[in-house]
């Protein structure tokens, strides 16, 4: 009789908390709304949103896509770091992953100073409507992010993170990759698309 030794592998699991993840689709679904009904307006308003639309800060947003970029590599490192049980490289790649989101705030606000000071607001159009809804909504979900990130960096200085339980940094991790893949969808659907 021949037996044989099978290795299973262990389920796959999503990182993080169950709960974010219930979060994080909601949210998604919140944006995806969003996104339809700026496809849809803007099918019944081209001209107007191509006017309005050359008139943004293409460099700042692009400026923005690469702040957020690299604050997700930033992050998947800090995750890294703590599998290897490293709470302080951890705790550094996440200082770098919320400056770099400090950066996204700045660039931000830097453009509605630039927009409020030329009088537009959400009743200037409807192309700014959505661009101020959309983006603001998405600035608020920067924000929310790096308080989180904050969260969990005071926590893994603090030895509150190993190895073998880290769960807090991955779910903060799922939250702000999140963050970042939305504004990769809203960045070329608002600044760039014609």
């Amino acid at each position: 009789m021949n037996h044989t030794l099978t290795l299973s592998k262990p389920p796959a699991r999503l990182p993080g908390d169950f709960a974010i993840w219930i979060f994080i689709f909601a949210e998604l679904l919140v944006f995806g709304v969003f996104f339809l009904a700026y496809a849809f307006t803007r099918q019944s308003n081209i001209e107007l949103f191509n006017t309005y639309q050359q008139q943004l800060n293409q460099s700042a947003g692009l400026i923005n896509t690469l702040a957020l970029i690299t604050s997700s590599y930033f992050v998947v490192r800090a995750v890294a770091a703590i599998r290897e049980g490293s709470a302080q490289h951890c705790s550094r790649w996440l200082l770098a992953a919320i400056a770099m989101g400090g950066v996204f705030i700045a660039v931000k606000v830097f453009e509605y100073a630039h927009h409020i000071s030329e009088g537009i607001n959400l009743s200037t159009n409807t192309f700014y409507m959505f661009y101020l809804s959309l983006t603001f909504f998405h600035f608020m979900h920067v924000i929310m992010g790096m308080v989180i990130l904050a969260a969990v960096l005071l926590k893994a200085r603090r030895g509150g993170y190993s190895a073998d339980e880290h769960t807090g940094v991955e779910t903060g991790a799922s939250y702000w990759h999140m963050v970042d893949l939305v504004w990769l969808i809203l960045f070329p659907l608002i600044y760039v698309m014609r």
